[in-house]
């Protein structure tokens, strides 16, 4: 058996179809990534679209984008989303949050239950199955498990991918339609297991974030990519 299991970072995958929403910026079509994230969208398909669009097999075939942990399986060791209303600010918190985890006190259902907790509560913007999709499947969580195998993160940098910025300069009242950012974060990821291994990896992700005037910022998604 390996001393190191992959990290619950690379297991992203491609945001649903119900989330990639056509853009009013002429031009940011084809940055898949960005297309879902920008707040300058117009509408979405249907969830039933979206879980066509989910591969059948991988980490996040068991836990659908509709269902969710229950609130009953507690949070484990994960950190709970902070009362900031600063995209930039939230997106290397929530960063922090995906990169981080502890098999040996907290269980994948756990695991899942404190990362829902950053979801936005609008349904319609919601991709639960693109932030469900870092965890590593049962069977590879219960051999972290067994490796006591932990990770933190350092997060010091956030910035605004340059074509979103580009988008809001194009349009900038087109953000008020859904207040959803996109942010691009760096950082580093230390993972420790027994007998003393250890390793460090530097770490990139481009999130949707949704902050709303005079309310708390939360996750949107996660893109398959990440956006400079």
């Amino acid at each position: 058996m390996p001393n190191r299991f992959p990290s619950l970072s690379g297991y992203g995958l491609g945001w649903s179809t119900r989330q990639r929403i056509t853009v009013i910026a002429t031009g940011l079509a084809v940055l898949l990534a960005l297309a879902v994230v920008v707040a300058l969208v117009t509408g979405g398909t249907t969830a039933g679209d979206s879980q066509a669009a989910a591969p059948s097999s991988g980490p996040s075939s068991s836990t659908s984008a509709s269902a969710g942990p229950t609130a009953s399986a507690g949070a484990g060791s994960v950190a709970k989303p902070p009362p900031v209303a600063d995209p930039l600010t939230f997106a290397q918190a929530a960063a922090a949050m995906l990169w981080s985890y502890d098999t040996r006190t907290t269980s994948r259902d756990q695991q899942l239950a404190g990362m829902k907790a950053w979801l936005t509560a609008e349904t319609k913007y919601a991709d639960w199955s693109s932030i469900a999709a870092q965890v590593p499947d049962p069977v590879l969580w219960s051999r972290m498990a067994d490796q006591d195998q932990y990770a933190t993160a350092a997060v010091p940098e956030a910035h605004y991918p340059s074509a979103f910025k580009q988008a809001l300069a194009d349009d900038p009242s087109a953000i008020t339609k859904a207040y959803i950012y996109a942010v691009t974060v760096t950082g580093k990821q230390q993972i420790v297991w027994k007998k003393g291994g250890a390793g460090a990896e530097d770490r990139s992700i481009t999130l949707a974030v949704q902050c709303r005037p005079n309310t708390n910022c939360s996750l949107v998604s996660i893109a398959p990519n990440v956006v400079p």
